[in-house]
């Protein structure tokens, strides 16, 4: 709609209008933080989470609607027909950008509950981001530390009890957790520090999906393969989306059956670990080839007269 104006001024607008609608949002997952924690009832509680997501619900769509307003993306989604909007998934992805969440968030609000994700216990501390992810159910976890397991081998295991106790409410609750297995955004020069065998991905990495698998992996309907691309350019995508330079997101949602993870096994087991890996690495191989197709794809749809 307002494609016409200056970059430089749609940035100024988008910026804005972000600020506010986070802010107001925001705002109100602090209120209902403060209040869960003023009536520490089940019922209230759980009526309560309702509530909140919906307010990240009108986050992620308001959000929809400033890009709407500053831009004329292109969503390119598939997928999304076999999911189910009270079931529980864990979501796999790359990241590419800073604009994954907002994206993630919008594309899939209305087709499975909203995301959550694992939170380092610091985060809980935060002013107002801590309280409104606490309103969120987000769990928090407290891990340990490789030295302190070799100082204290009473410790081993306790992560793991903590992380099952978190997720116990999402028991009653329909619940999606997402996991960014490569553990940072996508850079080339991360790419290639890495030696990554890929050629548009980062290493991924098994421990974090085994250990929310051997946490609460009987809970889950499905596992979500997730591929997000930006087949103009996976540098300054946050940036470029701002400016209102994005004319294209890409999203592929694969549907996959729910690993089991035995926790025992696997944190003992070497040879169990080795093959939770390979198995990873290849979903991340033919994840990677999916994103080429898709590049080139769009290449040569510009390259037409």
């Amino acid at each position: 709609m307002l494609t016409f104006l200056p970059s430089t001024l749609l940035f100024i607008i988008s910026s804005t209008l972000l600020i506010i609608n986070t802010s107001l949002w925001g705002s109100l997952l602090t209120i209902g933080g403060i209040i869960k924690l003023l009536l520490p009832f089940m019922a209230v509680r759980r009526a309560l989470t309702t509530v909140m997501n919906r307010f990240m619900w009108a986050w992620a769509t308001c959000n929809g609607g400033i890009l709407y307003l500053i831009s004329n993306i292109e969503w390119d989604v598939s997928g999304l027909d076999k999911l189910d909007p009270n079931g529980w998934y864990l979501l796999i992805s790359n990241h590419v950008s800073g604009f994954d969440i907002a994206a993630q968030t919008y594309l899939l609000r209305n087709h499975i509950p909203m995301l959550k994700f694992f939170l380092k216990k610091e985060l809980l501390y935060v002013p107002i981001l801590g309280l409104g992810c606490w309103a969120l159910d987000m769990p928090f976890m407290n891990r340990t530390s490789a030295a302190k397991l070799k100082k204290n081998p009473k410790l081993k295991g306790k992560d793991l009890q903590t992380t099952r106790k978190a997720c116990e409410r999402f028991k009653h609750t329909p619940t999606s957790i997402i996991n960014y297995v490569e553990g940072s955004r996508f850079t080339e020069e991360k790419r290639q520090r890495q030696n990554s065998p890929y050629r548009h991905l980062l290493r991924p990495k098994a421990s974090g999906i085994a250990f929310t698998l051997s946490a609460m992996g009987e809970q889950f309907t499905n596992l979500l393969n997730i591929t997000l691309v930006y087949p103009e350019t996976s540098e300054r995508v946050l940036g470029n989306v701002m400016h209102g330079k994005t004319s294209k997101v890409v999203m592929r949602v694969e549907v996959l059956p729910v690993p089991h993870v035995d926790a025992k096994t696997y944190f003992s087991d070497p040879e169990t670990r080795v093959e939770f890996q390979r198995w990873l690495n290849k979903l991340w191989l033919d994840k990677d080839q999916l994103i080429d197709d898709i590049i080139q794809q769009y290449q040569q749809q510009k390259s037409l007269p």
